[in-house]
């Protein structure tokens, strides 16, 4: 009975040992929640600053000269928004790898961010071309769309559970694109309401 249940503990740890090896752990949930709170504070702000009305899309080129001090306080938000989001990430990550004796930089997590950054870098050059157009309505939902796309892809190398919120932004940004006018709040929910439901999902089910 003894050699049984050694055995059984030398494979549970061999199939830990594979799977940290494989996939990238460190993430937590209460980095999820963090970068939605960001996100929901940086939709308010942006709501303040200006509201991209249907009337207000355009779909004409728009020269450099045309911005607006708006459109560029929108954009330098979106940077406070993302620096806040991936630094708390890192901070979070790094501060559970050394609580699980994981190492943070392996393998795997080399894997997962060369297949979140092809999505992710694909989106932001495509999202400079629409700025650069003038087609600000579909920004939005550009960034949910290839913010999805970058998940669904990652999810392979590490916990299953990230393909879920993968899709479910790509289904609010197909929405956003649709309900042109309205990408704000269809934003807000993406990386806002949905990050901070992950979050909590990831918290309870993997930290608990």
């Amino acid at each position: 009975m003894k050699e049984e249940q050694e055995y059984i503990r030398d494979l549970t740890e061999i199939r830990s040992m594979m799977e940290r090896s494989t996939r990238f752990l460190s993430l937590t949930g209460w980095s999820g929640i963090m970068a939605g709170i960001y996100a929901l504070a940086g939709a308010y702000l942006a709501y303040r600053i200006i509201y991209l009305n249907e009337h207000e899309v355009t779909y004409n080129s728009l020269e450099a000269q045309q911005l607006s001090g708006s459109i560029l306080q929108l954009v330098l938000l979106a940077i406070v928004v993302l620096v806040l989001a991936i630094g708390t990430a890192i901070l979070l990550s790094y501060r559970k790898s050394r609580i699980k004796n994981y190492k943070l930089w392996n393998p795997a997590t080399r894997r997962l961010l060369i297949n979140l950054a092809i999505p992710l870098v694909t989106g932001g050059l495509f999202i400079i071309v629409l700025f650069s157009k003038g087609l600000l309505g579909l920004i939005a939902p550009s960034t949910l769309i290839f913010y999805g796309l970058a998940l669904l892809n990652a999810s392979k190398f590490t916990f299953e559970d990230v393909k879920y919120l993968g899709i479910t932004q790509i289904v609010l940004g197909l929405a956003a694109s649709y309900f042109i006018g309205y990408g704000l709040y269809f934003w807000a929910a993406g990386f806002g309401l949905m990050h901070i439901i992950y979050g909590i999902y990831m918290h309870l089910r993997y930290e608990k």
